[in-house]
């Protein structure tokens, strides 16, 4: 008889299925405040079964983080945020941030929660200041287009918009009644009406009937 071939992994726990977990722990209970064996048990295994998919866990934190900020450079990658006018790029790319965010909710919030204080987290906040250069590149770009007011500093703009896209991860939570029976395009949509009305140098005043 042919013996039968050897299983790979641990049945039931992927990588995937790990991180989700592990991500959510570290939300809820920060990354240096969270044990293996706290993990181990959130998952009903041993902490051998998670050291079979990662040595550490601040490989969990490392995987985690690159998650969401490959998504996001995915997005300065796309045809619409490559080409065409600044303004048009800029407005790609935050639909794009948008998507990243409600797609991976909570990895995104933990990447919005580093401070800095391991090599893995300094290297996350590198990457996140070159996503913002190219946004301001782009918000720069936009103004010297006509497209966009010159009156405040295309840094500050970009801080400001991203602040708004950020911000959703303190109330978005689709299927649970905050999200407002918004899909992730509609949300992208409404955020752009509303802060890319202040930004275009054509912009119509708001009626003072609509501030009432």
């Amino acid at each position: 008889m042919t013996a039968a071939p050897a299983r790979r992994g641990r049945p039931g726990h992927s990588l995937d299925s790990l991180l989700d977990v592990a991500v959510a722990v570290f939300n809820e209970r920060g990354f240096e405040a969270t044990s293996m064996d706290e993990l181990a048990g959130r998952l009903g295994v041993t902490k051998s079964a998670i050291y079979h998919h990662v040595p550490s866990k601040v490989e969990l934190l490392r995987l985690a983080l690159d998650r969401a900020l490959d998504g996001l450079f995915a997005v300065l990658d796309e045809p619409g945020a490559t080409s065409g006018p600044a303004i048009d790029r800029l407005e790609h790319v935050v639909r794009g941030s948008v998507r990243v965010l409600t797609t991976q909710l909570p990895f995104v919030t933990l990447l919005l929660r580093v401070r800095g204080n391991s090599p893995v987290e300094t290297a996350a906040l590198g990457r996140r200041r070159e996503f913002d250069r190219v946004v301001t590149d782009l918000v720069r770009a936009a103004e010297e287009e006509g497209d966009v007011r010159p009156d405040v500093d295309p840094a500050v703009t970009s801080r400001l918009l991203f602040g708004t896209v950020n911000s959703l991860t303190e109330w978005y939570r689709p299927g649970r009644g905050s999200d407002g029976g918004l899909t992730p395009d509609a949300l992208a949509d409404a955020l752009v009406t509303t802060t890319f009305s202040g930004l275009r140098t054509a912009a119509r005043p708001i009626p003072r009937e609509a501030l009432r």
